[in-house]
């Protein structure tokens, strides 16, 4: 019946805050699938955006709000509760209210015969722990329909058939989490990052409503629709998810905008880098690296790849790449290796890469990268997302489809030589005052560790300021790698970005390492 128009709700389903039921009451006719679900959603928000922004007036109770994470992890939904327990490949299981999550969602499900059932709140499918007894109590007083879900989450054997894993998340904003096999929770994306970095602050438009469509028994695609919202802009998600030997989930949106955005983030992914392989700044920790991610990578449609190394600097960095047409861009945790992290809490060496992959024609346009200095590991602080060229008018609507693919540490579809490592600092030999800087770059794969020792693999490095020098180029022994070493001697108080590859006889044999290095002491 995947083909047949939706059925309409039930009478007592219901209402949205607009005063209309569920879309298929707006729009009749439409098939259970991505597209059909699209344009349903893409009608409400059309309908949303003519209208002035109205912030969701339900919040938590207030008991609630100040509990602390211990406390809300306490909160547990029942598993056997679940959402198509038994009688589909995913399964559904759903966020308590609380903490950070206080603004509640509206579920629906569209059932196997085309029904759009509205999922309501009910406190007897979660777990309340010891130590929020106290809690569970206070909160009796209110009715199920005033808490409200705060996300959901999915469940799918993605490493084993025996077992549902929870691999996929939707809670906070507009933010997701995916993870892959044999990885755990990382990074996140998010439905569109607005004003980030910005002076007058940056913009978190929400997820408010969510559509589920139920699948089949035999059926391993998954389709969840969204409707955001934010004071700028409404827009209407389908979120198609695949599993195999990657999470692939196909994005398709359409974006309605109320007033004019001054920058808008599309694609946007979330990440934590504190410190690493570049850094000196936390000598006191004992292991040696500690992010979500190590990297930025970018793909044009020339065929040129990029590679950022993410760093925690000392103060606010906005960073562009212009792309002239952009094939992909995605955060990468590059480096596998535990004896690197460490950590047998946190397996940094298991956190997801993610690929963003337009699928249809973005334009020209840039991806910027934003680095925020963080203290500690539990704030994230690196964003990265795609801007137009173009300006963001007020009632235009746009379309931006792409292809959201985890990974480990090869993004896909890059054959040429890796950047393995970056480190800096004044080297050997360096006088303390003269502000010299030694970069050394380790490149491995793409055949490169083929090649004799003797072949005159080259360097080209690009700075937009100051003098490299004591620049060699060599093979390091008994490993299948090459390694670059520089002098950077820079100007008073610089910022001086720096492009490297290395080339063999006139071809380029690896991807461009792309750095910006200041003289504020970041690395």
């Amino acid at each position: 019946m995947a083909n047949s128009a939706f059925a309409q709700p039930a009478p007592a389903q219901a209402k949205n805050d607009d005063g209309e039921g569920a879309p298929t009451s707006v729009v009749n006719g439409q098939e259970a699938n991505a597209d059909g679900l699209l344009r349903l959603i893409t009608e409400r928000a059309k309908k949303l955006a003519a209208k002035a922004y109205a912030e969701t007036v339900a919040e938590a109770p207030e008991e609630l709000k100040n509990i602390s994470q211990s406390q809300y992890r306490s909160i547990r939904f029942n598993p056997d509760a679940a959402l198509w327990k038994n009688v589909a490949p995913y399964e559904l299981q759903l966020f308590h209210p609380g903490f950070l999550y206080l603004h509640p969602i509206k579920l629906n499900v569209i059932d196997q015969y085309q029904v759009v059932n509205q999922i309501g709140f009910d406190r007897s499918q979660f777990i309340y722990e010891k130590n929020v007894a106290a809690l569970e109590k206070a909160l009796a007083k209110h009715t199920d329909q005033h808490l409200g879900f705060s996300g959901f989450r999915v469940h799918y054997p993605i490493n084993r058939e025996s077992y549902k894993d929870e691999m996929l998340v939707f809670q906070g904003a507009s933010y997701f989490r995916p993870v892959g096999p044999n990885q755990v929770y990382g990074l996140s994306a998010r439905g569109l990052a607005v004003d980030t970095g910005e002076p007058g602050g940056e913009e978190f438009p929400r997820f408010i409503e969510y559509w589920v469509i139920q699948p089949k028994s035999d059926d391993n695609q998954l389709v969840i629709g969204a409707l955001l919202d934010s004071p700028s802009l409404s827009g209407a998600y389908v979120f198609s998810v695949d599993v195999g030997v990657n999470t692939n989930i196909e994005v398709k949106s359409k974006i309605i905008t109320r007033e004019n955005v001054k920058k808008l983030g599309v694609a946007p992914l979330t990440s934590m880098y504190f410190f690493g392989e570049n850094s000196n700044r936390f000598p006191g920790d004992y292991r040696p690296e500690v992010h979500d991610s190590d990297g930025l990578q970018v793909e044009t449609q020339s065929g040129e790849w990029i590679w950022r190394p993410l760093k925690n600097p000392a103060n606010l960095s906005i960073t562009s790449s212009m792309v002239p047409g952009l094939a992909g861009f995605g955060l990468s945790q590059r480096d596998r290796d535990f004896n690197h992290y460490l950590d047998l809490q946190a397996h940094y060496q298991k956190r997801p890469s993610l690929w963003v992959e337009p699928t249809n024609e973005w334009g020209e346009g840039r991806v910027e990268l934003v680095e925020i200095p963080t203290p500690n590991e539990t704030n994230d602080n690196i964003v990265a997302y795609w801007v137009s060229d173009k300006p963001v008018k007020a009632g235009t609507e746009l379309t931006y489809n792409y292809r959201l693919s985890s990974f480990d540490s090869h993004t896909p579809g890059q054959s040429l030589a890796r950047v393995e490592q970056t480190r800096s600092g004044r080297g050997p030999h360096s006088r303390s005052n003269d502000g010299t800087q030694q970069f050394v770059i380790d490149f491995a794969g793409g055949g490169i560790g083929k090649l004799d020792a003797s072949a005159p693999v080259t360097a080209d490095i690009q700075v937009n300021q100051g003098q490299v020098r004591d620049v060699s180029v060599v093979k390091v022994d008994q490993q299948d790698r090459w390694q670059v070493a520089f002098k950077l001697m820079p100007q008073a108080k610089a910022v001086v970005d720096m492009r490297l590859s290395i080339n063999l006889k006139g071809k380029r044999l690896s991807e461009v390492w792309n750095y910006v290095w200041t003289s504020e002491g970041i690395q």
